[in-house]
This record gives C-alpha cells, structure tokens and sequence, in this order.
C-alpha cells in the first residue's frame, strides 16, 4: 500500500500531460499523406457524383451521393476553430446572417471550448474533421474510431451536441477518390457518418492572395450548387477572412443562397442534443483536459526548478570540492597534531551479529582511546558477548531501553575525556580512523567532526547503489556544505564532538528520528564550526532489501524533516544561527526535499517523450543528464580514492533507486503534514562488513 498514492500521482501526471498533448497535437501526431492514383474499386457513381456521401447502414456495400442545389452554397471552414480567426469569420458571417459548417478538431474543440459553444449559438452546422487530423489512410480501424469518438466526447463536453457529418483530413473533391480512402469512406459510413467532400476547393491555406481566393471559389458553371472549402486554422487566415466578404456579396449578387449541407440536401440536422453519461463523460474529459493544459505550465516550471536546482548543485560542488580537496591535503590545515585520548561511545541495541566485529576493529586502533559501549536494553546477549570479550580499553553500561538518544547521554555524562567520537554498533573502523577524525579539533573553534562513512556490502546491486549515494550524495555534499560552514548532519556512523559543545546544545535529543542531524544543527547554531574529515573512514553494514532500505529512509527522510523544522526560527535568528538559518537550512531543504520529491519529473517527461513526441531527442537529453552525473560521480569516487567500476550500475540507480527514495520522501512529507508519528525500527544486521583488506 506505501507504493499506491505515489504511483497513482505518478501515473495521474503521466495522464494530464496525455491529455495536454492531445490537446495540443503532440500526442499521436502522424505527419503522412498518401498518395494514390489507382480507382479500381471506387463505384463510378461516386467519382461522377456529387461531394457528400452516404455509406451508412445498407448503403455501406453500395454508397451514393448528393450534389448541393442549383444556386445554393455550403461554406465550409477545416481545422478550427482558432482563437484568433474563427472569430472574425464568425463575424462576417453574422452580419450577412448567413449559417456555415466548420468541421473541427477534437485537438482544437478542447483548447477553444467558448468558440465551439459560440458556433453552435450562432446556427452553424459543426462536423467532425477528427480528433489530431491524421491522414486515416494510414490508421487502423481502431484509432479511426478513437479519432471519431474523442471528438464526439469533447463535442458532448463542449457544447452538448453530437454530430453525424464527416470530413477526412487532407481531402478535396470526390473525384479524387482512391483504393486508399475509399474503404475509409465505408468504415466511417458503417458508424453512421455522412462523409462531406467539396466542389470547390479555395487553397487558401497556401495564401494565393484574395483575388485567387474568391476566384476559386466561384462555381464553375454558373447557377451550380457548390459546396465550398476554407480554412478557420491552421496558420495566417488574413486573408480568408479578407475573401470571405466579397465571396458573400459576390454569390448573394448572383441570387444565391447560403446554408449549411443539412439543410441543403433536405436532410434531419447532422447535429443532436446528447444527455446523460455521454454528456457528462464530456464534460469530465473538457475538464481533465482543460485543467491539463493549465497545469503543464506549472509542471514545467517544475522541471525547470529541478534542473536549476541539480545544475546549481553540481556546480557548487565542482566549485567548493576542489578547496576542500586542497586543505584536506595540508597536514598542518588545523594546527598542531592532536595526541590527547578520547573516548568513543557505542550504542547498541541487539547488535549481536556485528559487536565484536565493531570492538575488534577499535582494538586495532592507533590511536589511544577508552571505548564505552552502552547497552540500550538488548536482548540478544549484545552486553554478554562485549563482556566475554574482556578487552581493557572497553567499559560496559546496561541501561533500560530508552532510544539511541537517551544511551549517547549515558555515555557521555561517562566519558573521560574532552572529546567524544561516536559510532554505530553495526561500523567498523580503519586503524586510523579515530586519529584522522580527531585532528581538526587542534582549532579551538570546531565543535564537531563528520566521518568519512563507507559502504561495506557494496557487492549486490542494491549495494552498489547506497555506495554511490554514500561517495556522491553525502560525502561530497559534505565537502561543499564543509566549505560554506554548514554541515548539516554528523552521520551517526561515524563523528566526533567536543562535551563543550554537546553541553551547549544540552546534549542528544529525541525530538527527532534524526538525532545526528538535530544535533550537528544545534551545534552549528551554538556557532561552532562543524568539519568534514575525509580520511576518517568507516564502513557500515547498508541495507541489504528494498524493505530495509525503505525501513531506514523513511525514518532519515521523516527524522531530518522533524529536525528543519524544529530549528526552523534560525531563519530569523542573528549570529552563526542566523547564518545557517539563511544558508544551510534553505540549501537542506531545496537540495534534500524539494528537489529529490520534484526529481520524478525528469522520468515522467522522459517517458512522455519518448512514448508520444520525439524519442530521439528526448533520449539524447536524459543521456546528456546521466553523463553530467557519470561524470560528476566519477569525480567524487576519484577524491574519495574509490574504484570507479560500481558506476556501470548509475544509469540503472538513476531510475529505478531514485523512484524509490522519492516514495520514500513523498510518504514522509505526508506523515509530516498530517501530523503522523513513525516509530523507530530496528534493521536487521548479519555482521558481514570488516575492514577492507586494501584499506
């Protein structure tokens, strides 16, 4: 059920932007005209015939057809209607009070549903010139009749109407009938349309000027019934509308009357009210059209949003990386070498599979430590194995379960020294973890250290993918956000803190599922300057399902918005708070939540691009973007000495694993808004993460 509101979002935005490009041509749109000379199987009744067909019910074996009267004209106007031209043919129609049929596009009838109503008030006859206006020669019986009936439905949400009159895109007189359209005519016919063709066809679509246009509109031979083609669309209809007039008064001139094809051959209007389900599924696909169109804008907006915030990312990452890279090399960058013990505090509750991996690992240390582990209620004998253990640096404290929180202050209020290095019960440290981690605190202004935290289980693809996130996403996040002073997050794999600062801040807090980012935020608030130290690595045994990953996600995801909000009045506040309210806090919040939970954007465009407009291009963009973060990623991997190798997986992460994490984030953004509380949830561990030997 956790995957069925943000697919269902997911799949509701694939849907408007469908519909948008509907609407808008994009979708489905088919260029081809064909091209046939051959007759063979077009009765002679019809090449000799006159332009409207009738291949409906019994007729459909052997159609017939009917010539508009002697000294009668039918004005017909294809591809509307069009904002800015159907208007001013409307006009000069209704003061020549003269009715007309516009055959109009599904396409066109939902982008412009006040002229389609405006049209039917004023008397005129609509037919339908189908839904994207492709050549149907080329479509099958099926998406002939999803052209008809989306252009019924928008025609029933527009206006109410249903209409049985007929005009193929791209046709001209019935003499031009082929073996190609032809069985078109027959198709359409057996669904009850009446199929108009025309006697005169102006080709004002190719602006031949006014003159030609009236000229091709005259009959050819005078008093003859004529039934006439212009367009309302499509392009620069200046001069139709120009022409239009002196047609009128030439033809009224001549004693001719207008009217529309119904009315003209004696037929019962082509045009029916239609009720009940058809009307209101019309009126429900106007408005999930409609409200799809008005929300591309937006969408798009958002698209941009998240580009500039990922480009903008990226480019202060190139920016600040590098001078982190620098200092990090300066042996004497924090002053002189810090030599004093320290103490590291580890937590753990029923961490019976990893402790004596994690105490094995401080054993080898080089550098003089006591190490407190704090037994936060296990029980699945951690605290037996820690005292079976028996080694001389390690003290042991059983507590009442109580939260991780809640055993960091045991520990702390026990720690011996100044400096207190704290670390998971599922970690393991380098030899020279704690001495790398603990030589930025030579300058008196660092309150806190963030490690260097490693993926252990890299080898499954699951793995593969935190190992990216971990080298990309966090560690060199934490380079630049380390160059600006505003770390967010000591991870609480591996970290360190002066008891001054921890005293400061009055200790851990459980306020939050993110104690580690509550913390590191109060510190930075408190003004201490908080470090990133690259060499102090640690590995950590990652999730090893998608359920245990969702399990620790939702709880940073839903814990780091607790903590944002939380010190959410540093925005306003003055000092070092002030600062990180105005810097850190807006830049956790654009680049940890807003643009991670817009990032879907990116594949739901992806996808409409390359399922319904152009493939290529849109393909060649979204491996423009995979390259950037190739090459992004590659260059993180470099600084953190890793082997590029598990970055074939990248495109696959980008994918599949950021949908994941973007549910993650969405279903908490939903329990933070609604108020709902997530407990913690203790991930199952299997003590298969050592040190590297290469390490």
């Amino acid at each position: 059920m956790r995957f069925v509101m943000p697919l269902s979002l997911l799949a509701c935005l694939l849907a408007l932007l469908v519909l948008r490009g509907l609407a808008t041509n994009e979708v489905f749109h088919d260029t081809r005209i064909a091209t046939s000379v051959d007759k063979d199987t077009v009765p002679q009744n019809l090449l000799n015939g006159g332009p409207v067909i009738d291949a409906r019910g019994d007729r459909k074996a052997n159609p017939v057809s009917y010539r508009i009267p002697d000294k009668t004209v039918v004005l017909s106007f294809d591809d509307g209607p069009s904002p800015e031209w159907t208007p001013k043919i409307l006009d000069v129609l209704k003061a020549h009070d003269i009715r007309a049929d516009f055959f109009v596009t599904g396409a066109m009838t939902t982008r412009n549903p006040d002229l389609i109503r405006q049209i039917v008030a004023g008397g005129h006859e609509i037919g339908l010139h189908t839904f994207t206006h492709p050549d149907l020669v080329y479509q099958s019986h099926a998406r002939i009749s999803w052209e008809l009936a989306q252009t019924q439905l928008a025609l029933a949400g527009v206006a109410g109407v249903h209409s049985s009159l007929f005009r193929p895109p791209y046709s001209s007189e019935a003499t031009a009938l082929d073996d190609w359209n032809y069985p078109v005519i027959q198709f359409v016919g057996g669904h009850g349309y009446l199929t108009a063709f025309i006697d005169r066809d102006t080709d004002d679509w190719k602006r031949p000027g006014v003159d030609a246009i009236v000229k091709a509109a005259m009959p050819a031979k005078p008093g003859e019934g004529e039934l006439v083609l212009l367009h309302d669309a499509g392009g620069d209809r200046a001069e139709t509308v120009a022409a239009l007039e002196q047609i009128i008064v030439k033809l009224q001139a001549e004693g001719y009357r207008f009217t529309t094809i119904s009315d003209a051959l004696g037929a019962t209007p082509a045009m029916v009210p239609v009720h009940g389900f058809q009307l209101w599924a019309g009126k429900g696909f106007i408005w999930a059209t409609q409200f799809s169109v008005h929300t591309l804008p937006v969408l798009v907006g958002l698209l941009a949003l998240v580009g500039f915030l990922n480009f903008g990312r990226f480019a202060l990452m190139i920016v600040l990386a590098p001078v982190h890279a620098r200092r990090s090399k300066r042996q004497d960058a924090w002053g002189p070498p810090v030599t004093e013990p320290v103490t590291v505090l580890v937590p753990a509750y029923n961490e019976l599979e990893c402790i004596a991996n994690t105490l094995n690992s401080l054993a080898a240390s080089d550098y003089p430590i006591e190490v407190i582990v704090i037994d936060d209620g296990s029980t699945d004998g951690t605290a037996d194995i820690v005292e079976e253990m028996d080694l001389p640096f390690v003290r042991l404290i059983r507590k009442v379960n109580g939260g991780k929180p809640s055993a960091l202050n045991a520990g702390i209020a026990a720690a011996s020294y100044d400096i207190v290095v704290m670390m998971d019960g599922d970690t393991v440290f380098e030899p020279s973890t704690v001495r790398e981690l603990v030589q930025p605190f030579a300058d008196p202004r660092i309150g806190a250290v963030a490690g260097n935290a490693k993926v252990g289980n890299r080898d499954s693809l699951i793995g593969a993918w935190q190992h990216i996130e971990y080298v990309l996403g966090h560690n060199l996040d934490r380079r630049m956000y380390d160059v600006l002073n505003v770390i967010p997050t000591i991870p609480g794999a591996v970290g360190a803190f002066r008891k001054e600062a921890l005293r400061q801040v009055g200790g851990m807090s459980d306020d939050t599922l993110a104690e580690d980012t509550d913390i590191t935020i109060g510190v930075l608030c408190a003004g201490w300057r908080v470090v990133y130290a690259e060499r102090a690595r640690a590995w950590t045994e990652a999730p090893a399902s998608l359920q245990q990953l969702w399990s620790q996600r939702y709880r940073w995801s839903y814990g780091s918005m607790q903590a944002m909000w939380k010190h959410r009045r540093a925005v306003v506040s003055r000092g070092p708070a002030g600062r990180f309210g105005r810097i850190g806090l807006p830049m956790v919040v654009l680049f940890g939540v807003v643009a991670p939970l817009l990032a879907p954007l990116v594949d739901l465009f992806l996808l409409y691009g390359v399922l319904f407009t152009d493939a290529p291009i849109t393909l060649a963009s979204w491996g423009g973007f995979i390259a950037l973060q190739g090459l992004l990623s590659w260059y993180a991997f470099r600084l953190d000495r890793e082997k590029p190798w598990h970055l074939i997986s990248l495109p696959l992460q980008q994918v599949v694993y950021r949908q994941l994490m973007y549910i993650v984030l969405l279903q908490s953004t939903i329990t933070a808004l609604t108020g709902g509380r997530l407990r913690w949830q203790k991930l199952r561990r299997t003590g298969e993460v050592a040190v590297p030997v290469e390490a």
